[in-house]
């Protein structure tokens, strides 16, 4: 460059405002935002030089005359209304889907059991659909299904149980002894709390009768409420029974690898949002709402772990002695249980070799959610709501009309 252009462009630049340095907190914003996501405004539009003499120049002029921070604004502030992302994996309060919880006590000669169920009494003559979860799970993984139950049939109830061990049921041994250091979960100890809760239910609402039941049970759960329907004990009250995602064989075949299922799972959690975060990523849970509501009542917080206080409320794995137990003979029961009967499956692929042939010979109805998961109560929870429904309307007795008895028509 020679010394004529030097002193030209020293002219030039002698000529221009001085604009100070921005100190930080006003270039990047406050210090305590600067883990959110920051968003750029749109720049201006180009503006056309009076005497451009091509698209290029002025290009270039808009270039360097349009981004020059002002003091007075944020040039990288998060705009208003800017809703972080991790909002939206917060819990949602189970009240929002059911009208209150229950905690029901009966004292055994072994224990004290205190069983936590959430309920939305039916009104009029309306049914009461009573679900049982699968294990891990609690009576909230039929939050979303209940509140969609309750806008298709506006006069049905809700009753949805915490299994002992799972949820915020309590069982409290009274005689301690390395037996009793874990909690009985035999099909039979969780078929006779099913019971108990329906009949201490009934006293504390005081309803004179039980109105007419609909049993829905995912996973385990399909295999207490077949074995309610199958021992008669809720006598005609009981309407039907639906099974979610549970058969026999499949569920067996699929014990040999839960071990391994469980060994890659996280032990535990840093917050419960990164709980629910891991449900919706992994894709166990793949309905969002469901899992910010059901997710939550799946951990329990450990104060000895500073990093991950968030751990598993129920060990799986302690419960493998129950496993064969709990499937054994399921589909027997299912096609010779008195009631209605409905399966809901993610898929054909599931039914053994007994369903089968009791579904060519029309013994029950059959459903199958193939963009579900295994929890497909959660992943279509209106899917699943809108067939429950149309299975209670089949079912009602009460809106049977029977033809009169023949020595009643009057004689011609």
């Amino acid at each position: 460059m020679s010394d004529l252009q030097r002193s030209f462009a020293k002219a030039k630049l002698a000529g221009l405002p001085f604009e100070p340095q921005l100190p930080p907190e006003q270039l990047y914003g406050d210090e305590e935002e600067e883990d959110e996501i920051d968003q750029l405004k749109p720049l201006p539009e180009p503006t056309q030089d009076d005497d451009s003499s091509s698209a290029s120049s002025a290009s270039s002029a808009s270039s360097t005359g349009t981004i020059r921070p002002s003091p007075s604004k944020h040039l990288f502030a998060r705009p208003k209304g800017f809703t972080p992302r991790r909002g939206a994996v917060e819990p949602l309060p189970w009240n929002d889907y059911f009208d209150q919880e229950l905690y029901l006590e009966i004292e055994r000669p072994t224990e004290k059991v205190t069983y936590h169920a959430y309920l939305t009494p039916s009104s009029a003559k309306g049914p009461l659909i009573i679900t049982h979860h699968g294990a891990g799970s609690s009576g909230l993984s039929f939050a979303l299904f209940a509140s969609q139950v309750c806008k298709i049939l506006p006069t049905a109830g809700i009753l949805s149980l915490d299994a002992r061990g799972h949820g915020e049921t309590i069982v409290k041994k009274l005689k301690a002894s390395s037996e009793n250091s874990i909690i009985d979960l035999s099909l039979k100890t969780l078929s006779e709390d099913f019971l108990d809760v329906v009949k201490m239910t009934q006293e504390k609402m005081a309803w004179a009768e039980l109105p007419g039941l609909v049993l829905v049970g995912h996973s385990l759960g399909g295999a207490v409420v077949t074995d309610v329907a199958a021992s008669g004990k809720l006598g005609n009250a009981a309407l039907g029974y639906a099974v979610l995602d549970v058969v026999e064989g499949s569920a067996i075949d699929a014990l040999q690898s839960m071990q391994s299922y469980l060994s890659t799972r996280p032990k535990a959690f840093p917050s419960i949002p990164s709980g629910i975060e891991w449900h919706t990523r992994s894709r166990t849970i793949r309905n969002t709402t469901s899992a910010r509501i059901s997710v939550p009542s799946l951990l329990c917080h450990d104060p000895s772990n500073a990093s991950q206080p968030w751990t598993w409320r129920t060990d799986l794995a302690a419960t493998q002695p129950y496993w064969e137990g709990w499937f054994a003979g399921l589909s027997h029961k299912f096609l010779e249980a008195k009631g209605g009967k409905l399966l809901i499956l993610a898929g054909t692929d599931r039914l053994d070799k007994e369903l089968m042939i009791g579904q060519m010979q029309g013994k029950y109805q059959l459903q199958v959610f193939p963009e579900a998961g295994h929890f497909v109560h959660e992943d279509q929870a209106e899917k699943t709501a809108m067939i429950v429904a149309d299975f209670y309307r089949r079912n009602d007795r009460s809106a049977l009309v029977l033809p009169p008895k023949v020595g009643a028509m009057p004689k011609p």
